[in-house]
């Protein structure tokens, strides 16, 4: 299925693992999109549709947590699809994001399978 999904990290090679891992589990012909910070997420989600936020929670100027937040209370990104990816395990953030309506929070290390179970959770994205 062809969508625009939108790849938040500091890390140049951990969108470039992300990519590969949505490639691997059948999502290739999707156009990704990427931003280095949630600043730079917010100014590309002003100017294109997007259908998923793929997004680290660690990054430099605004991190994860708050771009979710900020999604939340946009009008035209309230109900955008955003999974989170994470090496952080604490049960109040891991709460927040479920009150955030995220579709998934992925763990590091980063696996195709990971992906495609957070794609296709119970009925699924």
């Amino acid at each position: 299925m062809k969508r625009n999904i939108l790849i938040v990290d500091d890390s140049e090679t951990s969108r470039m693992i992300i990519k590969k891992c949505f490639s691997m589990v059948g999502d290739d012909d999707s156009v990704f999109y990427e931003a280095e910070d949630g600043i730079s997420a917010l100014a590309a989600l002003a100017k294109f549709p997007m259908d998923l936020v793929v997004t680290d929670l660690n990054m430099p100027r605004m991190d994860g947590i708050t771009l979710v937040r900020k999604l939340r209370t946009g009008e035209k990104t309230k109900g955008l699809a955003v999974i989170v990816i994470s090496s952080m395990e604490n049960r109040q953030l891991d709460e927040e994001l479920r009150n955030l309506a995220v579709a998934a929070v992925i763990r590091k290390p980063l696996t195709p399978a990971k992906v495609r179970g957070a794609l296709v959770p119970e009925g699924g994205f």
